[in-house]
């Protein structure tokens, strides 16, 4: 089945070109012309990918991204214009998984579409046959709840492997706090939410090379936590 995706640009010459050369490709595509639009037909409509513009009228595109991280994980790309490394930075922190800037080689954007979708491929693989979820160096065995990074066991406590399950398998989508503390820990649990940050910090802290700077479970400043996908 062809890979469908939604491309949202205010520019309607960019729209044309990049449609007419990923139907050259096999892809199935769709189009939106404001945040607004984008937000809609994601809301509504599964796409395997996204390829958004920073500058769109009604809602920019990071509005749109953040508040498709709410409730989606689809993968995102973000087209921008302005070439700041601010609004690459910005884009990746609310959870993009890659950006191109403006003017662009089709080729290079072809390219990197590939490379995610390959990419989440293997991840969305989640819980295969023997319900192993492997995310680069990172293998994560559901079934027996153990989990090896880089070929070496790491042993984790019983809330920490729920968290990182919980993160590996929504790859990209933010956990608030509060959420983390009712999925994990239940509705009734009398702890607040600090009992998450102490968790995740332990969690870094065992998965994370240097766990200032994560690698796998990373924060989305004045929201919550994600996982970053790793090939």
């Amino acid at each position: 089945m062809a890979k469908k995706i939604l491309i949202v640009d205010d520019e309607k010459l960019i729209v044309k070109g990049l449609r007419f050369s990923l139907q050259q490709e096999g892809y199935e595509t769709d189009t939106a012309y404001d945040g607004e639009e984008a937000l809609e037909k994601i809301r509504s409509t599964s796409y395997d990918m996204v390829l958004l513009d920073v500058m769109l009228p009604k809602l920019t595109g990071f509005e749109v991204l953040q508040q498709v991280r709410e409730f989606s994980n689809v993968p995102i790309i973000m087209l921008t214009a302005k070439g700041e490394d601010m609004d690459k930075i910005l884009g990746l922190e609310y959870g993009a998984d890659d950006y191109v800037t403006k003017p662009f080689n089709i080729l290079e954007v072809k390219a990197r579409i590939k490379v995610i979708l390959r990419r989440v491929s293997r991840v969305v693989q989640e819980k295969q046959d023997d319900g192993v979820i492997v995310s680069g160096d990172l293998r994560l065995d559901t079934d027996n709840r153990r989990l090896h990074i880089a070929g070496k066991e790491v042993n984790l406590t019983s809330k920490e492997f729920e968290l990182l399950e919980l993160l590996v398998t929504n790859p990209g989508k933010v956990y608030g706090r509060e959420k983390l503390l009712e999925l994990i820990w239940g509705k009734d649990y009398p702890g607040d939410v600090r009992t998450v940050d102490v968790h995740i910090r332990r969690l870094r802290e065992k998965i994370e090379a240097s766990p200032s700077e994560p690698r796998y479970v990373q924060t989305k400043w004045g929201v919550g936590y994600f996982y970053r996908v790793h090939t």
